[in-house]
């Protein structure tokens, strides 16, 4: 089965119908986001509808930290300008997206692969994984041999041999890897509608359970629109600035 693994959407509809249009193209047969659909953006009431609605024709999602912030509270590790934008994507949604947000399982586990937003240690703490250091923490917490992670917006690939080496790989434009099967892996697609690695296209990674191939994608979209938005919203100016660039 192909699926797409889509994470840190951030309320960017042109990414996210750009992404998903892109993956509908190689005849994706599931989806899985990796929370955090809100927050950032402009469109969040648009993403949640949309998201929930592939839901109901069984895609998987799990929770965000910024989609827990909208339903319950900030965390105090969060900066100011995101507090600003969950306040006011709080009062966008409505109680029947509130409620999806709330729903969201931290976790989820499918065919041998742990889908979660942060690190699969401690995913309620919302700990980032930019080392091989917290890679294999991550990796050790589940029984799983493959680790689909969010939060960290860049694209990201770590691997645990056997005998416990542990090695990473930093994909750049659209790469395609076959993940051994006698390695355990912990995947980061890179952020759909804020990326920060210097590249503003959207990021996104299709992996097929069948051949194991993983398949990162860098996906052109109408940043310029997304952050006029942001602006119009009176959101934080440099939110918009930042997707022009990619940082």
């Amino acid at each position: 089965m192909l699926i797409a693994i889509l994470t840190d959407i951030h309320a960017n509809r042109e990414a996210l119908a750009a992404c998903l249009a892109h993956a509908e193209e190689r005849n994706v047969q599931r989806f899985a986001f990796l929370g955090d659909l809100v927050g950032y953006g402009a469109d969040p009431g648009w993403v949640v509808d949309t998201v929930s609605e592939y839901v109901e024709h069984g895609a998987f999602a799990v929770l965000g930290n910024h989609d827990a912030a909208v339903t319950q509270a900030p965390s105090k590790h969060m900066n100011p300008q995101a507090r600003e934008v969950v306040e006011w994507t709080r009062a966008q949604l409505n109680e029947k997206q509130l409620k999806f947000l709330e729903w969201l399982p931290l976790t989820h586990e499918w065919n041998n692969c742990l889908f979660v937003h942060a690190s699969a240690a401690e995913p309620r703490n919302w700990e980032y994984i930019t080392g091989t250091l917290e890679a294999v923490k991550s990796m050790y917490a589940t029984r799983c041999r493959i680790t689909f992670v969010g939060h960290v917006h860049e694209p990201a690939l770590y691997n645990l041999s056997p005998t416990g080496k542990v090695s990473s790989f930093v994909p750049t434009g659209d790469s395609s890897i076959p993940l051994g099967t006698q390695r355990r892996w912990l995947v980061i697609p890179g952020s759909v509608g804020q990326p920060r690695d210097g590249n503003p296209a959207a990021c996104y990674a299709l992996f097929d359970d069948v051949t194991h191939e993983l398949i990162y994608f860098r996906v052109p979209y109408d940043y310029e629109t997304t952050a006029a938005k942001i602006r119009g919203a009176g959101l934080p100016q440099s939110i918009g600035n930042r997707l022009e660039i990619g940082r």
